[in-house]
């Protein structure tokens, strides 16, 4: 069983997430409040996280820092974090803020079951 949590308030890129990565043993999960990330992540414990560039007021680097660090804390067990970019030239914003793996936006479904398995083995 594979649990997916996307970090995203825009709803077509949830749809296409869900199109993409929807298979049988696999739950997604969806939170809209980059500050109820980690609440929503001990609920449904996901190995993979997509975390959109922008969701509300908060950036993707600050969302996979808050991540990173209760990885680090032992609040949450360690899943492999995925940014959903805007455009290619934002890699180096995901490369520092310690994401496993990146995909511009928009993505095609071949392209992010690409990043999710290039970036799972280390967390699985």
């Amino acid at each position: 069983m594979r649990a997916v949590l996307v970090v995203t308030d825009a709803d077509w890129v949830y749809n296409d997430v869900v199109a993409a990565l929807d298979r049988p043993g696999t739950t997604i999960a969806r939170e809209h409040d980059p500050r109820a990330v980690v609440g929503t992540a001990e609920d449904h414990q996901p190995s993979v996280y997509l975390v959109d560039m922008q969701v509300g007021s908060m950036g993707g680097m600050a969302i996979t820092r808050q991540l990173k660090d209760a990885f680090h804390a032992g609040a949450l067990p360690v899943g492999a974090i995925i940014m959903l970019l805007d455009r290619s030239a934002d890699d180096f914003i995901a490369r520092r803020a310690g994401a496993d793996g990146w995909v511009v936006k928009p993505f095609t479904a071949q392209a992010l079951r690409a990043a999710v398995a290039e970036a799972t083995p280390a967390h699985t």
